[in-house]
């Protein structure tokens, strides 16, 4: 027989999990923000990161790694919580923008390297001419710019009309 009480009734104080899934959140958020950019592929980093927090959260939840479906729930509405503020900031200025949603970063400028970036982000001459490869570009001086979007992806624009392209992939990661 179910414990009603037990099941619904929160087993730790409401504010200590408000406090730990808000620290849990953003202590994720700048972590992943600073570095995962580039291996994030098409998932955004705030994406990536409520599926697998709410995947333990409502986990433990369920399983009774909490005594109440209470605590569960609340650790699951802090979380999205945080998500939804942080991208209501990001849409409201565009200081806290450029915090929470990285820009795109240039690592070719009318087919020369900017090395600066490109050692900012960890990126070899080899991983770059392998992007451009793929994207059907052999020689860098055909290249107006390539960008390190967000998301991991590179845009290459060419000197040539109507040939840009931004690949779709992934970026290949260790693993």
């Amino acid at each position: 027989m179910a414990d009603w009480g037990e099941l619904f009734v929160p087993s730790i104080p409401l504010l200590e999990i408000v406090v730990r899934g808000s620290v849990m959140y953003l202590a994720l958020f700048a972590l992943l923000r600073i570095i995962l950019k580039r291996e994030s592929g098409t998932t955004g980093v705030t994406d990536l990161l409520v599926i697998v927090l709410l995947a333990d959260a409502a986990q433990n939840g369920m399983s009774g790694g909490y005594s109440s479906i209470t605590d569960g729930v609340l650790l699951v509405a802090v979380i999205i919580g945080w998500s939804y503020v942080l991208d209501a900031v990001a849409f409201r200025w565009q200081a806290a923008a450029r915090l929470i949603r990285p820009g795109s970063l240039v690592l070719v400028r009318d087919g020369r390297i900017l090395r600066r970036n490109m050692r900012r982000e960890l990126i070899t001459n080899e991983e770059l001419h392998t992007q451009l490869r793929e994207q059907g570009i052999d020689n860098l001086a055909d290249v107006r710019e390539v960008r390190m979007e967000a998301d991991g992806r590179f845009s290459v624009t060419t000197r040539t009309p109507g040939r840009s392209s931004t690949n779709r992939e992934a970026r290949g990661g260790p693993g």
